[in-house]
């Protein structure tokens, strides 16, 4: 007899288990987005919305009260996100590295200390870095002076030319535990075999980290840069909680997500418009898109120099 193939049948649980999650996503996370950019091509006239096309973006863009707070929030975001990528992704990795060594005594409780900053609240981290910094009742002056280097001390988040250095610094203490944990989860996954294969060849030490280890780690490097990309570029908490909507002195801490809360909620100086806020928001939506859409372009590129 001639088997009879059969159509594999349709795997209807894997539909359930998924539709929650799929629903509750798309309820607070899809549809808020093409709502979002749908309100940014109409304005209020006459408390009624009436469709302008792109006549919003050439305002933010060709506007020059607009334009300079927009470029001047994208390139204090630019810079928020090099600080995170320079100091604390590569710290993140050495402390990894470090804290992975079997040989190290009391490693959870140095993992436990690393990681506590970052399940604080933000408006606890931005008013409690707040009063240590301050000139009048905070304790860095006092910390300074009794090592001998006061004379280094400045109002740091009041100057600026270093308000916006010190909040990036503030915010890579804060959660530079993040890329800790996910490298020395990375670093523990690695076969013993291959370590030991690499010790019989003399490999041992910042060798065998620097030629076995980093490159099996580079996935999870990849992983974690695109991740403070999209967390920087979205970032508002601590500079809201630190230096208020206005983002002082002088906008020298303005990031692109303080720019859109004070266009879209408004403040003591402006009312809010909404249609603006939606085109800065989605400004930013495009912006965070372009960025992961050029970077996994760039790691699909490098990785077919590695295939045969």
């Amino acid at each position: 007899m001639q088997d009879v193939k059969t159509k594999p049948r349709f795997k209807w649980h894997i539909v359930v288990f998924l539709a929650p999650a799929v629903l509750i996503y798309t309820t607070i996370m899809i549809i808020p987005i093409f709502n979002t950019l749908g309100m940014s091509f109409f304005t209020d006239v006459d408390n009624r919305q009436v469709f302008v096309g792109w006549q919003n973006f050439n305002t933010l863009f060709g506007d020059e009260r607009w334009a300079w707070h927009f470029w001047n929030a994208l390139k204090n975001n630019t810079w928020f996100f090099m600080i995170h990528m320079l100091v604390q992704n590569p710290v993140g990795i050495l402390l990894a590295a470090i804290l992975s060594s079997p040989k190290l005594r009391f490693a959870a409780a140095y993992r436990t200390v690393v990681i506590i900053p970052a399940i604080l609240s933000f408006v606890i981290v931005g008013f409690a870095w707040k009063l240590i910094l301050s000139p009048l009742w905070g304790i860095a002056p006092w910390l300074l002076d009794s090592v001998g280097l006061k004379s280094l001390f400045a109002p740091w988040l009041g100057l600026e030319e270093y308000a916006l250095t010190t909040l990036s610094l503030i915010s890579v203490w804060q959660f530079i535990g993040i890329p800790m944990l996910l490298i020395y989860a990375a670093l523990l996954s690695i076969p013993e075999e291959v370590l030991e294969a690499g010790e019989c060849d003399g490999l041992t030490g910042f060798s065998a980290f620097w030629k076995i280890k980093l490159p099996l780690i580079l996935p999870s490097i990849g992983i974690i840069s695109i991740l403070t990309f999209v967390g920087n570029f979205n970032a508002f908490d601590l500079i809201y909680a630190a230096q208020g909507a206005l983002a002082g002195p002088h906008y020298a801490t303005d990031i692109l997500g303080t720019f859109m809360y004070r266009t879209f909620f408004g403040n003591q100086l402006q009312l809010g418009d909404i249609n603006m806020g939606a085109t800065i928001a989605s400004a930013m939506f495009a912006i965070i898109l372009v960025g992961v859409c050029l970077y996994l372009f760039a790691i699909q590129r490098r990785l077919r120099r590695y295939q045969f």
